[in-house]
């Protein structure tokens, strides 16, 4: 079942818990823990990232964030237990997302975590070059030049690029 969510403890709990995965992975200047904290999460939530959670029986088995951003709709903090991976969870929250906007979408993760990459390369992602993903994580997200650096951008491919992700100026 897959439904709304703004429970930031449960949902705090599931991206911990996925995000261990990236512990060894990613620059360790970038890990700490826990890796998301519930008032940094709580901010997300302030700054309008909407939740969905997929249930399986009461628990909370995966969630995956949506948040409108000028002419888009990125797909933030996307997580799945590690017990419950590889069972269709990211695949049926990323199906139910899609259907929640219009928008064209994209989704940003770290380089070097590449079961991410392939999950939405497989579901019809494809990674932007180097010069536009800088553009658009100036553009759509805020995160540090340090994690600009070490991330990709991934856009829907079912979708046209405005001309600011083709390289015209915003």
């Amino acid at each position: 079942m897959i439904e709304p969510f703004d429970d930031a403890e449960a949902i705090c709990a599931v991206i911990n818990n996925a995000a261990s995965a990236y512990r060894g992975a990613i620059p360790a200047d970038r890990w700490h823990e826990p890796y998301m904290p519930l008032d940094v999460l709580r901010s997300e939530i302030t700054a309008g990232v909407k939740f969905f959670c997929f249930r399986r029986g009461a628990a909370v088995a995966g969630v995956m964030g949506l948040q409108p951003v000028l002419d888009v709709a990125l797909i933030r903090h996307a997580y799945t237990l590690t017990a419950e991976q590889g069972t269709g969870v990211g695949s049926q929250l990323l199906d139910h997302v899609r259907r929640q906007t219009d928008r064209r979408l994209l989704v940003g993760t770290w380089n070097a975590a590449t079961w991410a990459v392939r999950f939405y390369e497989r579901r019809g992602f494809r990674r932007v070059s180097d010069e536009d993903k800088e553009r658009l994580l100036r553009r759509y997200w805020n995160v540090p030049e340090r994690q600009i650096a070490e991330s990709v951008v991934l856009r829907e491919e079912r979708s046209r690029m405005p001309d600011s992700f083709r390289g015209a100026s915003p």
